[in-house]
């Protein structure tokens, strides 16, 4: 999550209802040092688990790539779909019970997760440590936001963003040291840390009091879920049935059918789960429209680069861990210290055609000089380029969609953005594990990892006319 999103998520509570909150045992910077342990897990779980994959292989010899992917995907989707419907109903209830219970899902699937005897039971935990994350990032800016005077929230939400994008960085270096015990120990290790959590929060945390505000659909929440879920289902096993097979058939006809019902709700309903109305808005449309292909190529990535080292080159999961680091430790250090300072210059449209430019450079770099032969220099290279890429791009498209809408839809417009990238994931997931099928040899597995990173890049690419069609000529005028 950006900056620039966990601040508008913040300035959508509505402070003009001056929520009674109790007198707090807890200081402002206390409140932030619970709440941040919350995004931490959430994001640390999103990087956490791709260099785990071919560890959790090993131990469940029977599962094929297509199944380890729904360990990604459950997670992508699970977050996606209920991060705005659990946002919008924990507007009606006390923020402090709401982060604790996510909380307390979120550790208990992690411990599920850590004790799943077969891939399709850790796959339904990681959906359940999903509704845990989408229940706890609403509510901890909600918390946030109540705990600090004015004047000092935007401070506490830059904090908070750091921490939790700082997590989000480690992750592969954190699976890698774990991987090298047992793979159970990347879930183990949110148990003890979960724990800690729900006890000082329940005795510290102030009372936040919800709202009155309309109860979201449950209803189109799931038409959503099932809607991507058949979607990426499709995708998936694509190569194992066939494209024209009766099964992928059914998956793509359920897909559209879940879809348009979603549509034809948003369309109808007084109280729709998406406002179509946000889509009058030109830089919002445009911002979906580079994020949704943005993404599915950073999901694929973020897959690939996993199973590259360990599948092709051999490598460990510690040394994985250490060559993906570089990437992810600069999304961070280029959102803050740069993407705000270049939005000022140069315009939102050129610091994301520059984001789409370094992303699709990094892939380049592997599709052209990676092979057979362990290539460090030029993997890492790569790996710094798309993590530039996406530090210059996320946080921009967000503070773009959001920013261009009205205060009283800032929450639900960020939070769409996020339900569509985190969707997007699951989608690049599911392309590059069809891409990759099964080969047959490791050459056959080097040309269809590289076929895969030129798609992707075609796939980022995409990204410019949106950019240019929505953004930049809105900027012009």
């Amino acid at each position: 999550m950006s900056e620039i999103e966990a601040e508008t998520i913040g300035l959508a509570i509505r402070t003009d209802a001056r929520p009674r909150v109790r007198v707090a045992t807890a200081s402002p910077r206390q409140v932030l040092a619970i709440v941040s342990v919350g995004i931490c897990l959430a994001n640390l779980d999103l990087f956490i688990v791709n260099v785990g994959l071919p560890n959790i292989a090993q131990e469940f010899r029977g599962a094929s790539l297509e199944d380890l992917s729904w360990i990604l995907n459950g997670y992508a989707i699970g977050y996606a779909a209920l991060l705005v419907f659990f946002g919008r109903l924990a507007e009606r209830h006390s923020r402090n019970l709401s982060f604790l219970l996510g909380v307390a899902l979120f550790t208990a699937a992690s411990a599920a997760c850590a004790l799943a005897p077969n891939v399709e039971l850790l796959v339904v935990a990681r959906v359940a440590q999903a509704a845990g994350a989408a229940l706890m990032t609403p509510t901890s800016i909600g918390l946030l936001l109540a705990s600090f005077p004015p004047d000092q929230r935007a401070g506490a939400v830059r904090t908070w963003t750091a921490i939790g994008g700082l997590a989000a960085a480690l992750g592969p270096l954190a699976g890698g040291v774990l991987v090298t015990f047992d793979w159970r120990w990347i879930f183990i290790v949110n148990v003890p840390i979960g724990v800690v959590a729900l006890i000082i929060g329940w005795l510290k945390l102030p009372e936040v009091p919800g709202h009155d505000v309309p109860r979201p659909s449950w209803w189109a929440a799931l038409l959503v879920t099932s809607g991507i879920g058949a979607l990426t289902f499709g995708i998936v096993k694509a190569n194992d049935w066939g494209w024209s097979s009766r099964g992928v058939m059914l998956g793509f006809a359920v897909a559209g059918l879940s879809l348009a019902a979603f549509a034809w709700h948003c369309l109808r309903s007084k109280n729709p789960f998406v406002d179509p109305a946000l889509f009058t808005v030109r830089p919002f449309t445009g911002a979906t429209l580079v994020m949704a292909p943005y993404s599915a190529a950073f999901g694929a990535m973020l897959l690939s680069v996993a199973l590259w080292e360990q599948t092709v080159w051999g490598w460990s999961a510690l040394k994985t861990g250490l060559a993906i680091a570089p990437g992810p430790l600069l999304v961070p250090f280029t959102s803050l210290l740069f993407a705000g300072r270049l939005i000022a210059r140069f315009g939102a449209a050129a610091v994301v055609s520059a984001g789409i430019m370094s992303f699709a450079g990094g892939l380049l770099i592997w599709a052209t000089l990676l092979g057979a032969d362990p290539n460090m220099p030029a993997f890492v290279v790569g790996m710094m380029l798309t993590g530039v890429g996406v530090g210059l791009t996320f946080p921009t498209l967000m503070g773009v969609g959001a920013g261009s809408l009205p205060p009283s839809s800032f929450a639900t417009g960020s939070g769409i953005i996020n339900m569509i990238r985190q969707a997007a994931l699951a989608i690049g997931v599911a392309i590059f594990v069809a891409i990759l099928a099964t080969p047959a040899t490791m050459a056959d597995r080097i040309a269809a990892f590289q076929r895969g990173w030129w798609i992707m890049i075609a796939i980022t690419i995409a990204g410019f006319v949106p950019n240019y069609l929505f953004i930049r000529r809105r900027s012009d005028r």
